[in-house]
């Protein structure tokens, strides 16, 4: 073989995104079952936390979200708040009641803090439901004081900013400082479902809304001293976070006070740039499916297969510009979308979690991808370079057949040390020999329906 039936050429002269890393959460009291609360053993804790951290033998996630609990108890899928009594009104001083456990999720974060992980991301589903139009964290009510909020109990936007404030200190106290926070998750749900449809802690919030809590939000931070980044507004519509994000684009302070805007993809893939020059992330998304099967294959036509998630992950990448992707539950129990399936004693990983790991080992905090291009349209290629000076080069092969493609870069030669990790039906991550030199441009073998990682470019 002395030619490709492709070519791959990368351009290190162009330079797109800088990457803040990919990542998982385990809020709603998943992380306690990660610790062992349903019987998963002390060795299998330790199998699960290598899957999902370490950069040599797992994903090397990078990015851990935490729940911002609101509910006034832990029953299983409830977070509990660190306020869980009314004080009487909006301004008699919060009491907080802080277990150093957090459901299980400061155990997790700092497991994670021992693999490298420095980037956690705090989200609030919704404010305590004392603070709501409707007195309850369930149910589609609205923080009081915003506008357009009814008014007759008052303003609790300076409460639910000290409690978030709190929060954060809390894991400070703990050795944990968190990097990130978030005020709102999913505020457009209700455009789309009725309350009595989305049985947990939700609340909405529209642009102006947003706007008008951003900007005290932001005060807030200032005047706390506390170095946080806030994100916003996890939107479950992609299209609508681009509302969002324009809402707070056009207002100056929110603008300033926001500085990463984050959408789902529940309703629409991330497909498009947002309307802004910050930081963009992917912040949560799982294959919605029918059933409550558990499924991990990686090419069986179905829209929880690995293939469809390293699909979308490129495609977040690559047309929509996110800094981080981060999945929705790394581990979790029954017939769960999750990258892991808690078991009692066991687990069991799916193709979703090597879907993941592909960019997540290699592609590390800081990286910046460059350009790349294939003349065969059924290779999806995207190209990082790390601050380390590592190359990393992930192709996906969509069609049926094996392709061979030549490989080019512009301004350099390829690297002779080209490590090639393969994913597909048979492998996961597997270290493969499939890159030559029959002359002075090198030729790479990319298996029918799979995922190549070429590290060392």
């Amino acid at each position: 073989m002395d030619s490709g039936s492709a070519a791959i050429s990368v351009d290190d002269s162009v330079r797109f995104q800088s990457m803040d890393g990919f990542g998982f959460c385990e809020a709603f009291q998943r992380a306690r079952i990660m610790r062992g609360s349903r019987g998963l053993t002390p060795a299998n804790q330790r199998a699960v936390l290598d899957l999902l951290f370490s950069p040599t033998d797992g994903a090397g996630l990078s990015m851990l979200r935490l729940g911002i609990g609101s509910s006034a108890d832990d029953v299983y899928d409830h977070m509990r708040s660190i306020a869980t009594a009314d004080p009487g009104g909006p301004d008699v001083p919060l009491t907080y009641e802080w277990d150093s456990d957090d459901a299980g999720q400061l155990w997790l974060a700092r497991r994670a803090h021992e693999y490298g992980v420095r980037q956690f991301y705090a989200c609030a589903w919704s404010c305590p439901g004392f603070m709501m139009s409707n007195r309850s964290d369930i149910g589609g009510g609205v923080l009081c004081g915003l506008p357009g909020a009814p008014q007759d109990r008052g303003d609790w936007r300076p409460a639910y900013a000290e409690y978030l404030l709190e929060y954060l200190r809390c894991y400070r106290r703990e050795g944990i400082k968190i990097t990130h926070l978030g005020f709102v998750n999913e505020p457009d749900l209700f455009l789309v479902k009725k309350p009595h449809e989305i049985p947990y802690a939700a609340m909405q919030m529209s642009p102006d809304q947003v706007v008008d809590f951003a900007k005290l939000l932001g005060q807030a931070i200032d005047r706390s001293g506390i170095p946080v980044s806030v994100v916003c507004c996890d939107a479950a519509s992609w299209a609508q976070q681009a509302v969002y994000t324009s809402a707070i684009e056009h207002d100056p302070d929110a603008a300033r006070a926001v500085a990463v805007h984050a959408g789902h993809n529940y309703y629409e893939a991330a497909r498009w740039r947002l309307p802004t020059e910050r930081r963009v992330w992917m912040s949560e998304w799982e294959p919605d499916v029918e059933g409550n099967v558990w499924r991990t294959a990686w090419d069986a036509g179905l829209r929880e297969d690995g293939m469809r998630l390293a699909e979308d992950i490129h495609g977040a990448l690559t047309e929509a510009n996110v800094s981080a992707y981060l999945y929705w539950f790394g581990a979790s129990v029954g017939g769960t979308r999750a990258l892991i399936r808690l078991d009692g004693q066991k687990y069991n990983a799916s193709k979703r979690l090597w879907a993941l790991a592909g960019f997540s080992r290699f592609v590390r905090p800081g990286a910046t991808r460059m350009g790349a291009f294939a003349t065969d349209p059924q290779l999806k290629v995207s190209v990082f370079l790390n601050t380390d000076g590592l190359t990393v080069l992930n192709v996906i092969n969509t069609s049926g057949r094996e392709v061979t493609a030549s490989l080019h870069t512009e301004s350099r030669p390829v690297s002779r040390s080209l490590t090639a990790y393969v994913t597909d039906d048979q492998r996961s991550m597997a270290r493969m020999p499939t890159v030559h030199w029959p002359a002075s441009c090198p030729v790479a073998r990319f298996p029918a329906r799979s995922m190549t990682c070429l590290v060392g470019l």
